[in-house]
Formats: structure tokens, sequence, C-alpha cells
């Protein structure tokens, strides 16, 4: 897709492009959020934990499986039916609630293999080697000021918002199930026009007329969201395009974790390698490795060496050194693309053990990632969105240092 879009930029042709994400009351979205909340909880008291935690949630039931290696010890069944309680899932009537169902759980250790490997100076190779072989990608473009694109960006904006209009009761009616989707044109120069479509589909209770749900939505959700400069008379808005959903959650359709993977990242907008993130531990570098690939895209942005950049880095299992790196500008580079990738080699730790103390992995933060989005978030903990190494990049390929604007001081 991102050869396809930069080809499109290149062309000078139009396009439409669209972005979906899901409210945390979203089945997988229980599911990933319950797998993150048991990570949290082992780091919490063991920040050397080894997790790699499913979940499977369905009418009435949730099944914790997967192979946990550490020195803690978490009460599984609370801290599910906490996670459970907040996201809002409190009434026994919908077919799935905190207090009545059922939790089994089915976890192992970590196999010694892959632990051997992992663990600093006990496998084939004397550093920490990666979890698990595969490829990761980052991505960042100038589109918002997240250096996200801006489909994912209002896509998750609007889910985000169905959340908030639910818990703090202005749409009573509103139940924690819920879907956004955003597609945006884009002119000839490959900026975006405005946005063309918006799908808004969210679980009501059964007493609210469609009407009034409908107006609702549009005027405290939808228009809230958008960028008005973007919307014009054509705008195209679906709400619940069925007419109705009442029935919804984990009784209306199972979830698992690690099946939004698009969702998390960046809304089908550059690659993906294919591996999930909640539920791993920073050990797996199909988690550190895509927050290190973002780091870095988004610090290339930052710098101003290219307007969209897509990073991408593979590894070996027990091996620490990454397998490639690769500096994809779309052709919007300002500087060679081989003096942008050098200097990332130079300047960015890419082993397992790197990343994670680079990043500060290995504390109990990652619940919050498991909803709205691990990208593009104005949160403290996700240390990943920082664009503390923009002048050292500058300097690395020969540029001047951007210089802080300094602010005025109030009288």
């Amino acid at each position: 897709m991102a050869k396809r879009v930069a080809a499109n930029n290149a062309n000078g042709r139009g396009y439409l492009f669209t972005s979906e994400s899901v409210t945390k009351g979203h089945p997988d979205k229980v599911s990933d959020q319950i797998s993150d909340a048991i990570l949290d909880a082992m780091l919490a008291k063991d920040p050397n934990s080894r997790v790699a935690c499913e979940t499977l949630v369905s009418t009435g039931m949730v099944v914790v499986a997967g192979e946990v290696t550490t020195k803690s010890y978490v009460d599984i069944q609370q801290v599910v039916r906490n996670e459970i309680k907040s996201i809002g899932y409190t009434d026994p009537h919908i077919g799935f609630d905190f207090e009545n169902c059922a939790v089994l759980v089915a976890l192992d250790h970590q196999s010694p293999d892959i632990s051997q490997g992992v663990t600093e100076g006990t496998g084939l190779h004397k550093e920490q080697g990666a979890g698990d072989q595969g490829l990761m990608f980052g991505f960042a473009c100038k589109e918002t000021p997240a250096l996200m694109p801006l489909p994912i960006y209002l896509a998750h904006q609007l889910t985000d918002k169905l959340a908030k209009v639910r818990e703090n009761g202005t749409l009573k009616w509103l139940r924690p199930d819920g879907k956004s989707q955003v597609t945006v044109e884009y002119g000839k120069n490959g900026k975006p026009k405005r946005i063309h479509t918006v799908v808004i589909s969210t679980q009501h209770t059964e007493d609210v007329k469609y009407a009034t749900l409908k107006k609702e939505i549009i005027n405290k959700v939808i228009m809230p969201c958008l960028p008005k400069k973007l919307v014009d008379n054509k705008i195209i808005l679906h709400v619940n395009p069925t007419g109705r959903f009442v029935i919804g959650g984990p009784k209306g359709d199972c979830g698992l974790t690690g099946r939004k993977i698009i969702v998390d990242t960046y809304g089908g907008r550059g690659s993906h390698g294919g591996g999930a993130f909640s539920g791993k531990d920073p050990s797996k570098v199909d988690r550190s490795a895509s927050y290190m690939a973002r780091y870095i895209a988004k610090n290339i942005i930052a710098a101003d060496l290219a307007d969209a950049c897509e990073v991408q880095l593979s590894y070996a299992i027990g091996v620490a050194q990454p397998i490639s790196v690769l500096v994809d500008a779309e052709g919007t580079e300002k500087v060679d693309e081989k003096l942008i990738e050098d200097a990332v080699k130079k300047i960015f730790p890419l082993t397992p053990k790197g990343i994670i103390n680079h990043l500060k992995l290995r504390r109990p933060i990652y619940t919050e990632t498991a909803r709205n989005g691990h990208f593009g978030r104005n949160v403290k903990t996700i240390t990943w969105e920082k664009t503390d190494m923009v002048n050292k990049l500058r300097k690395a390929v020969g540029l001047k240092p951007i210089r802080k604007k300094k602010t005025a001081k109030k009288k």
C-alpha cells in the first residue's frame, strides 16, 4: 500500500484512502486489553517477566492462555474482571459482564529453548537475542501534528470520543462496542483535500430511536472530531448502517488477542510485518522493534529529513543485531536515503536489550496502548512517540540543528 500511495503522489493522481478503528468495548480490543493488563500486572512485580498471553472472549466467557515466566504472583481472575469492569461491561443483561463471566486460565512456562536465546549469556550467542524471527515496520508522515496518517488518526479520535460520551453520561444509551471508519480524499499533490466519508457503528440500548441516535452521534461524536477545513456539504455520513446494533460485545462476536493489528498501527498506510503487540513482553521484537521503528520514523520526519518515512527492521531468534535495516522515504527525502539509513544505524540502539533500555519498556505501561492505537498518542509513558533524536539525526547527515522556539514570558 505504501508503494501504491507513493506512486499516486508521484503521478499527481488524486485518490481515496480509508482507515478504521474500534472502541475499547469491541471484542477483539477487550481481548487485547485483558492480555496487556495481565502483562502489566506481572511487570509491576517482576520487570523481567516473560509473557506471551492470549485471550479469547465470547458470551459469558474469558479464556486466557499462553506462556509466562515470572517471579511474581498475579491473581489472573481478579485482573481479568477488573479490566472488563473498567472497559464498561457491568450489565449482566447484555450477555457479558465482569462479575458473572467464567474465567478459564491455561498459562504455561516459556519454552527453555526460546528462553536460552533471549536470556543474556545462556544461548548460542552471548548477547540477549531477539525472542523470535520476524520483520517489523514503523511509519510517520506530516499529515497530522502526531505525524500519523490522517485517516487512522481521525478514526481513533472518533472511537475515543464514543467512549468518552458513553462514560461521562452525555449519551446514556450507548454501550461499549463500536467502530469508526474514515475515508479521506487526497488531492493531486498527495495531501488531504477533504473528508469523503465517515462511518460509525455503535452498540446501543433497545429503547433509543434510530433518528435520535443518528442525530446525536453526528452532532456529539462525529462533527466535533473532524477538522472543519476538511468538511464540506458533500461529506457522506453513515451511522449504524444496518439500522440496529443492540447485540454486541463478546455476546455478538467472539474476540481474540492480536486480531486488530492494522487498527493498532497505521490503518493500512504503510506495511505491516504481521506480528501482533498485546500480551507480549518487550523481549518479543514483534512489539519492541515495532515501537523502535515508529520512533525512528517519527524522528526522521520531525528532523525534516523527509515528508513520509517507513522503516523496516528484521531479526533472527537468539541473535541480537538486526538482520536488516531499511529506510524508505517514498521519494520525499530532503537528503540522500543512504545517509539517513547510515545515521539510523549509528545513533539508534537496535538490539533487543538496547531498545528495551532506551525506550524504558520494562514498565507496566501496556494496557493503555491496547485501545486507540499504539502510535500517535500523547501519553507520557509512551516513550516511542518522543522526538528527542532530531538533532542527533540532523548532525549525522550534515545539517544544522533545529533550535527550539522561545516562548514569550507572561507579564
